[in-house]
């Protein structure tokens, strides 16, 4: 009978992450923040000294979607920031490639998401209606992203991401910086806003 191929890994705390059947238990924010602050986006086609990671586009889409929603419950300011932390097992594959993939790779998406959900206290599913909220400030993250360091157009950003309201993007400009510090940032951020919720 051929050997089982390994579905687990090893995280930095020493948890062991069954990508197949992850559970609560095995999730830990630090692994997390570590993970995304070294996973870059856009495939690493950016401009800058830095890679742009997975932990600083998930800092500022809790931003814009805080902006969009200001009086929105702080639990779901914390959804918003985990938007994508399964990434930091998972890696960040372009869209091109999630279509090439197929279904797996949302079904491994959601085994993970509903793990990171419950450990943190959100619902293991997100209602709709936040769930297009958070989309909605990721789409205008990635608008910004496009046009200040992945060397995108207006135009084509606006026809791929679609045209901001230029009220929620005032002010905001992307910084490239170093992944200790953005993982800091990552942490102490969850850490705030799962504070807020207890």
């Amino acid at each position: 009978m051929p050997k089982q191929p390994r579905a687990w890994q090893r995280m930095l705390s020493g948890r062991r992450l069954d990508l197949l059947d992850p559970t609560p238990m095995d999730i830990e924010i630090e692994d997390i923040a570590h993970g995304l602050a070294f996973v870059a986006r856009w495939n690493g086609q950016t401009h800058g000294d830095f890679p742009y990671s997975v932990a600083e586009h998930s800092l500022l889409v809790e931003a814009l979607y805080s902006r969009m929603n200001p009086k929105a419950p702080v639990k779901w300011r914390l959804a918003a920031l985990l938007h994508d932390a399964p990434e930091y097992v998972i890696g960040d594959m372009i869209s091109p490639v999630k279509s090439a993939v197929g279904p797996a790779y949302g079904e491994l998406d959601d085994r993970l998401m509903a793990a990171i959900h419950i450990k943190f206290g959100l619902p293991a599913k997100l209602p709709e209606a936040i769930k297009k909220a958070i989309k909605k400030a990721d789409r205008i993250s990635a608008w910004l992203e496009a046009t200040q360091i992945a060397g995108f157009t207006v135009e084509e950003s606006n026809r791929f991401f679609g045209t901001p309201d230029p009220n929620q993007i005032a002010g905001m400009s992307i910084t490239l910086r170093p992944p200790a510090e953005v993982r800091r940032d990552f942490t102490s951020r969850h850490n705030d806003l799962l504070g807020q919720t207890a």
